[in-house]
């Protein structure tokens, strides 16, 4: 959360011409409900199951740049189609640096507690592994401008023959 993937990836998108999709965007255009309602109404295991066929749908896609919601990794099959259909990017940044771009976010259910830093901490213990694990690339986004960061992944793909 707030490590810039649906900003990046838009831009990354563009610069390769290819379509970019948010699939968090996509389970609130498929079920015409806010990512917040959705959690408040089936749990975030009713999100995660909407968010698990999703996933499976967009990874089969080719020449697709894809934004997937930061808990997406907590499922192994999720993991593993993200690993197996495509490049996995993944967008680096500390709890501090996540949490000063996500403190006035009122679309993150994750966070609407007490200590939204805390929890912050504790997803990224979780799911930095998890990540790193699956990740062809590991950008670090936490003081880099969109651009930069844009470019440095680009250059990447292009080095390893994975963008025109």
């Amino acid at each position: 959360m707030g490590a810039g993937k649906s900003t990046i990836g838009r831009q990354l998108a563009k610069e390769l011409g290819w379509p970019f999709v948010d699939s968090d965007h996509e389970i609130e255009a498929r079920t015409g409900a806010s990512i917040p309602l959705i959690f408040d109404v089936e749990g975030e295991a009713g999100f995660r199951l909407r968010e698990k066929k999703v996933i499976d749908e967009l990874t089969q896609r080719e020449r697709l740049v894809l934004a997937t919601g930061g808990g997406v990794v907590l499922d192994p099959e999720n993991r593993a189609h993200l690993a197996t259909r495509g490049t996995v990017v993944y967008l680096s940044a500390t709890a501090d640096q996540l949490f000063a771009r996500t403190a006035k976010d009122r679309n993150r259910p994750l966070l609407q507690i007490a200590d939204p830093r805390a929890k912050l901490e504790s997803l990224l213990e979780i799911r930095d592994p998890l990540y790193r694990e699956i990740a062809d690339l590991v950008v670090d986004t936490g003081k880099r401008s969109v651009r930069t960061a844009e470019r440095e992944i680009l250059a990447k793909m292009r080095e390893c023959g994975l963008a025109d």
